[in-house]
Formats: C-alpha cells, structure tokens, sequence
C-alpha cells in the first residue's frame, strides 16, 4: 500500500511538474510573439497569432483538476503580459526606474486580471458567447485605459499597425479600436485551428483548415489599398518649418534664458524661413527660463520685446511654440482650482504645460497641456492622494509639481485664416481626444513635443509611429517638432514624408496640406468602444445570472 501511494504521488508531481512547464511555456510564447510584433522595431503580422498560446493556456487550466484554477491564469498570463511590457516599454527607466517599474507592474495586471475573468466567463456562458465578452471586456477596458488617472494605453492592441500604414487606411472610419477588434478576431479564429492540433498532433490538416481564414486578413487589407489609392490630397497648402534644437533636457536647456533660446531658432531656421513660411515650430517646453512665464504679466517683461523685434523681422510667421507658464492665487484656505499647488506662504500657483502662438499684430494664442504623464506631470487622484503622499512627482528636471489643464482643445488660427491643432507630446496617443481640435476646426496638425528623456531607444520612435495613426484617422497632414528628434512631416495617409535624424540639431521645411473635411472616425470617436462597453455590461449580467450556465463549455463545479 506504501509503495502504491509513493508511487500514485510521484505520478501527480510529473504531471504537475510538466504542466507548470507547458503553461510557462505557452504564457512566455505570447508574451515573446507580441513584443515581437510591436512598432517600430517588429512584425505586425505576429499579432494576429500572438495571444493564442496564452487563449489555449485558459482553456487547458480550465479542463484540468486544479483547484485555484482563476489564481493559476492570473499568474501564467501575468508572466505572458509581464513579458510584453518589459520588451516593448523598458526604455522608460531611462526616465525614471520607479516609473518604468509601476508602469510595467500595474499594465501587466490589468491585462492578467481580464483573462482571469475571461477564465471565468467560460463557465458561464457558450464559447462563442464567452469571446465576445473577452472582444468587449478587452475594448472597453483600452478605452478606459484612455480616460482614467492612471493613464497609459501605450500598448493598445490597435496602435501595434502604427508601421504597417497601408493595412490601415480604415482607421478613418472606426479609429485605433477597429485594429484592436482585428486583432482579437483573428487570435480566437486561430485558437480553433491550434486547439484541433494540440488535441490530433496533425500540423498540416489545422494549417490547412486554418488557411480559408487568412482572408480574414486579406480582406481589410484590400479595403485599406482601396482607400490608399482612391485619397487625393487637398488642393490647399501652407509652408511649415519645425526645428529640432537637440538640448539635453535634464541640465542644458535650463541653463539658457528665453532670449537666447529664441535666438537659438532663429539662427538654425535662418535658411529655412521664407515670406511664404507660415509657421516655424520649436517643441515643447522650448521656452523654459526659470518658472516660465508669468500669464498675468509676461507681456511686461523684457522677454516679450525680444518676441516682438521676431515678429517684426518676419510679419507673415507665426511662431508656434512650446512654453513653461505659472499662474498665482492669492493666499485662501481653499485651493483655487483642483491643480493648485501651496505655497508655504499660503498662495497657490498652477504651472502648466503649454504652447503659444505668437504673430505681428495678432492677439497672442494659448493652450495647455491636458492630457499629462501620470507620476510626471500630475498626481493621479490628488485630492485623495496628496493628503496621504504628499505632493510625490518625479524629477525630469525644471519644477516638480502637478500641472493645470483646460477643458477644451483649443485651435490656433493665424492671420491668413489657417488653423492648426497644438498637440503636446504624449496628447498624439490619444485618437478620439485628437479629433476634438479637428472637430474644432484644426486644418492640420502640429504636434511639439520632447522625447529626449527616453534616450536613443523605442520610446521616441513609438511615439512619432503613433502620430501616424492620428494622420489617418482624421486624414490631417502633421507637422512634428521634437526637440532632440524625430522631427517629421507627415501627410494623411500617415506617410513620414520628411525626418531628421535623432539627435541633430537642424530645421525642417515643408508643404502641409490643410483639409476641412471631416472623417467619420473625427465625427463619431470612439464608438466601437462605446458599445464594446455596452455589449460588455449585457453579458457580465448574464454571466452572473447565470441563465447559460447549462450551456458553458467548462461547466465545472470545482472551486475558481
């Protein structure tokens, strides 16, 4: 009887030895195939197979005797999700290592705990049912991943086209979600075809049952060259120069006044400017002396004549500019406005992130910065927080406190009637959130931003990838000033026409496209997501009810 047990509990800890092997295996797999298919660096084709080890890893600890069977897919998928944010976002630690830690640590779960509901939901529900509530369950998150405190959609599944621009022109109609459903559509179709062959061991008979559903694939790619082809450019244009100052952002730039920093453009745009140029770009923060400016007086500084004796050499330019700026409160109990920073002396400030515009003879323009970095430029859920934390931000160099916003996206319009949307920075993310400054009347889009605290690595490149999906969406061409790089023109099929390298100083010079029509994706938004939310709190409730539960494919009684 001894020797029957030692031998009957040998057998469970092989089994539980290769199992916690295979499932390592399949959660590493789908972690390695999605970086791996990430911008700017891999192939965007993998993302249409890379989730499905991780989709069969459910359904195996699903069907098996465990007993914590949610806690296991948490855990494996954990490991899979963990091992796509190290590979595709690390270079954030070249801003800041606690940064790059929390970022990885808490998106990793995010997408962990959305399987572990998924794992659920096929005890709920039918199959079919079951991946139609992991589509929406996954949409509606990335679109409150868009919206909430704790901000970071950088790996958005729809953003992963960002390089393969020519299987994307749709995006006009239904935004960076459409690439998300595609890409959630096809890793379930796929787990079909990689179930029957785990259960037969017969490659060539599941990749020739799988082969009919390439044109899955095929099909929005044909529709996109369509689109490719059929684009005409507007019959409107304007001369835009953006200039690339390449400043070490974290001690140089801070060591130059305003004046100097100013006369630093004129002299690298000095070749570029002509009576047609329109606009001259510099990137944000460019304008960055001591505080920044005062809004209440900065048109009485001396500064401001400097801005002036510009505008005067070049009365039909509009400097576009990005700029540190600080409003002050009188002392009060109550903190004026919910970004307010203390003053010990009992007086609030708010300091902003901003970008002007300034021209000869035109009231001068301004916009601040309003989607911000968590961690960086805001402290998420201050009024809650602050009290406990006190007021925690990281040091990227200049002032660290939270930062205003405004409640709307303004449009610069210049003296000749052109309008153009300020977009700083991280804001070029956000594609419905871009669509207010063309809803507002932006003929094109200016994008000012500094990407030098990344270093040489992906993060800059993914960035500017990104702002391609914002050409296409709402078929604006871009003019891009980044501060050590990559500045770019980019047209609306969201083609980089021009760029200067990393880390060169220079200046840019090209024809802009100004388009007033408006796509469906810049009227409607983010209407997938709106009612991928919808469809998700539908089948939520009839999970709980629990009226398909007869029905589920993994009916199991056994403890979640």
């Amino acid at each position: 009887m001894l020797k029957q047990n030692t031998f009957s509990l040998s057998l469970l800890w092989i089994n539980i030895f290769f199992n916690v092997k295979q499932y390592f295996a399949l959660s590493l797999s789908s972690g390695c195939l999605m970086a791996l298919a990430w911008p700017t660096y891999g192939l965007a084709f993998l993302s249409f197979f890379g989730l499905i080890p991780m989709l069969f890893l459910v359904e195996k600890i699903n069907g098996s005797s465990a007993k914590r069977k949610g806690l296991a897919v948490f855990l494996y998928s954990y490991i899979g999700f963990f091992t796509w944010n190290v590979i595709t976002t690390w270079w954030i630690y070249n801003s800041t290592l606690f940064g790059a830690a929390f970022a990885i640590i808490y998106n990793s779960s995010f997408y962990a705990i959305i399987f572990t509901v998924f794992r659920w939901s096929l005890t709920r529900l039918p199959r079919i049912t079951s991946h139609l509530f992991l589509i929406s369950f996954w949409i509606a998150f990335e679109k409150f991943h868009l919206n909430w405190d704790f901000s970071w959609p950088w790996l958005n599944l729809g953003n992963v086209f960002s390089e393969s621009i020519l299987w994307i022109q749709w995006y006009e109609y239904t935004g960076a979600f459409g690439g998300t459903l595609w890409v959630l559509l096809l890793n379930l179709i796929g787990l079909k075809w990689f179930r029957i062959y785990q259960k037969e061991r017969n490659l060539k008979a599941a990749i020739s049952g799988y082969l009919p559903n390439l044109l899955w694939i095929g099909i929005p790619i044909a529709i996109s060259l369509v689109l490719y082809q059929s684009h005409t450019p507007s019959s409107k244009e304007v001369e835009v120069v953006v200039l690339q100052p390449n400043l070490d952002p974290y001690e140089e730039k801070y060591q130059l006044t305003n004046t100097k920093l100013l006369r630093m453009a004129e002299e690298i745009s000095a070749d570029y400017l002509t009576n047609n140029t329109a606009y001259l770009l510099t990137p944000e923060g460019f304008l960055d002396e001591g505080s920044g400016l005062n809004l209440s007086n900065y048109q009485r500084e001396p500064f401001y004549q400097t801005l002036i004796n510009f505008n005067e050499k070049h009365p039909n330019l509009s400097l576009l500019t990005g700029a540190q700026s600080y409003r002050l409160y009188p002392p009060s109990k109550e903190a004026p406005s919910p970004t307010a920073n203390a003053i010990r002396s009992g007086g609030w400030y708010d300091i902003y992130n901003s970008v002007f515009q300034f021209e000869k003879n035109q009231s001068d323009q301004l916009y601040h910065k309003s989607k911000l970095v968590v961690g960086v430029e805001y402290m998420p859920y201050k009024a809650f927080l602050a009290p406990l934390m006190g007021e925690f931000l990281l040091d990227f160099g200049g002032t660290i406190a939270t930062r205003g916003t405004q409640a709307y996206r303004t449009v610069f319009t210049n003296s000749g009637g052109i309008k153009t949307a300020p977009v700083v920075c991280y804001e070029s993310i956000y594609g419905a959130y871009t669509t207010e400054y063309v809803r507002n009347g932006a003929q094109f889009l200016s994008i000012v931003t500094n990407d030098a605290w990344w270093g040489n690595t992906q993060g800059h490149q993914q960035l500017l990838s990104y702002a391609r999906l914002r050409a296409i969406e709402n078929r604006r061409d871009i003019a891009r000033s980044a501060n050590t790089g990559i500045s770019a023109f980019i047209n609306a099929k969201g083609e980089i026409t021009q760029q200067l390298a990393y880390e060169e100083q220079g200046a840019l010079k090209g024809m802009v496209d100004l388009n007033d029509h408006l796509t469906f994706y810049t009227i409607y938004g983010d209407y997938l997501a709106r009612w991928a939310g919808f469809l998700f709190v539908l089948l939520l409730c009839i999970a709980l009810s629990g009226r398909l539960k007869d029905k589920a494919t993994f009916n199991l009684h056994s403890p979640a």
